[in-house]
């Protein structure tokens, strides 16, 4: 099949924002008596929109998270943003390079996501389609998201490739009947086991994107 739309997630594939969150979020816990690890979070958290992050710690931990916790987190998320989020090496090269329609398909909430990419600087963010989690039922690992950035982009589930990081992601792009690559790049997926289970197995797997048009020669622009 022809590829005709690169469907990019955004965070731990754009921009290196996951090992961010999920330090800020072991952190915060901890302070209520959670102890959780990066492998804990990588494992159940990547490519899952806040709303169901929040809903398996108070069901797993019995946890009864304070009202202001959840304002009081993304508050102190957006600040480490603001002074140590960057965008992926080679992901600017490869958007201006990339020979076919692409847009961005995200768990983040729309405001953190449009913000995250405002502050890495992203080639060409204005003209590009953003889709979230809000926009649809049910997020990662259904396959809502992607099936609605496919319909919204007017090209057919089959000629769509999927650039994710998650296990849930994978899952998502896959039950949408996507051709799905894996990017193992982030800062979240380092020295961690990157063994796919069974129901998570992309075509390819890349951790640098000066690799990606290797992997795709056919997708770069004449």
């Amino acid at each position: 099949m022809a590829t005709d739309l690169v469907i990019f997630d955004c965070d731990g594939v754009l921009i290196d924002s996951e090992i961010i969150s999920a330090q800020m979020l072991i952190d915060e816990l901890s302070a209520l008596g959670v102890g959780i690890d990066l492998d804990y979070v990588a494992r159940n958290f990547l490519g899952r929109s806040y709303p169901t992050v929040m809903r398996q710690i108070r069901q797993e931990f019995g946890l009864d998270l304070p009202p202001e916790f959840e304002e009081q987190y993304r508050a102190r998320l957006m600040q480490a943003f603001e002074e140590r989020l960057t965008i992926m090496p080679g992901v600017s090269d490869l958007l201006v390079t990339l020979g076919v329609p692409y847009c961005i398909a995200t768990s983040s909430s729309p405001r953190r996501a449009r913000r995250s990419l405002e502050i890495v600087d992203l080639p060409r963010l204005d003209d590009t389609p953003l889709f979230t989690a809000s926009m649809v039922e049910r997020g990662k690992p259904a396959p809502d998201l992607f099936l609605l950035a496919a319909q919204q982009m007017g090209v057919s589930p089959e000629n769509c490739l999927v650039i994710e990081d998650s296990l849930n992601g994978i899952r998502a792009g896959l039950a949408a009947g996507m051709e799905v690559y894996r990017f193992t790049g982030g800062s979240h997926l380092r020295g961690g086991d990157l063994t796919p289970p069974e129901d998570a197995r992309a075509a390819a797997a890349f951790d640098s994107f000066a690799q990606f048009f290797q992997i795709a020669p056919h997708l770069r622009s004449a």
